[in-house]
C-alpha cells in the first residue's frame, strides 16, 4: 500500500483550506463580489432574500479554469 498519494492529497487539502480561510477573511473588501448585476436582492418587511446568482457563476468560472490548469490533462 502506497501512502505517498495520500501525503498529496493532504498537502492538496491543507492549501485549500488556507485559500479558502484568506477568501473568507479577504471577503468584505473585495468590491463587487455579491453586489454584480443579476444578483437579486429582495428587501421587505422584515425579511431579506439575496440569491447571488451572477457572483455563483463568476465564481465557478474562475474556480472551473484554475482547477483545469493545475489538474487538467497532461
Amino acid at each position: 500500500m502506497e501512502i505517498q498519494p495520500f501525503g498529496k492529497v493532504l498537502i492538496f487539502l491543507g492549501i485549500f483550506f488556507a485559500l479558502l480561510g484568506l477568501l473568507i477573511i479577504l471577503a468584505p473588501q473585495l468590491p463587487y463580489i455579491g453586489r454584480l448585476p443579476g444578483d437579486i436582492y429582495i428587501k421587505r418587511d422584515g425579511i431579506t432574500i439575496y440569491f447571488p446568482i451572477v457572483s455563483s457563476i463568476l465564481i465557478s468560472i474562475i474556480l472551473s479554469l484554475i482547477l483545469n490548469f493545475i489538474f487538467g490533462k497532461k
